[in-house]
């Protein structure tokens, strides 16, 4: 059996992570849900709220023999603006952050080397929140898999496809 590993990555809704990264060769899994806030048992409506502290996130699994940790945040750096605080086109709020949520000193070692790397290729600073993962909230089952369930739904067609199309562009290689 391969070795998989996991990343917590957050960069504007779930549902365009986790449509861009199940693309990608080496991700065996795409989980949407929250993380980085001090409530227990986030659900996506206290979430809304702006009050628990959490990002809407995807647990990333993935295996390191068919693409690293720096692979994936380079796909991570381009399908979202790391410089726009608390906010995605118009999905506003801290649900909607930019975080890195990394498991341990290795991954923590390769994000900061990656924020370093990539933070010229921006004309403002990043702002992507970096720390350690406490605890992973799964979403509820109507956001897993979100974008190929409802491909023409107006969100899906404005928001997401783009972000799709970008990757698609940039990444070629990396793709399933």
């Amino acid at each position: 059996m391969a070795k998989t590993d996991t990343i917590v990555l957050g960069g504007g809704c779930f549902w365009c992570l986790e449509a861009s990264y199940q693309l990608i060769k080496g991700v065996e899994s795409v989980v949407p849900g929250y993380a980085g806030g001090h409530t227990s048992k986030p659900d996506y409506y206290s979430v809304g709220t702006k009050t628990t502290g959490h990002a809407e996130v995807v647990n990333i699994e993935f295996n390191p023999d068919i693409i690293s940790l720096s692979e994936l945040l380079e796909i991570f750096w381009i399908i979202h603006d790391p410089t726009s605080l608390n906010k995605q086109g118009n999905d506003t709020g801290p649900q909607y952050r930019s975080i890195i949520l990394f498991n341990n000193e290795a991954q923590k070692t390769t994000t900061d080397k990656s924020i370093t790397e990539v933070s010229n290729l921006f004309n403002k600073p990043i702002v992507t929140e970096v720390k350690q993962l406490e605890t992973f909230y799964e979403a509820e089952p109507e956001h897993h898999d979100y974008f190929n369930k409802h491909p023409d739904q107006a969100y899906c067609q404005v928001i997401i496809n783009p972000k799709l199309k970008k990757l698609r562009k940039h990444f070629e290689s990396k793709l399933k």
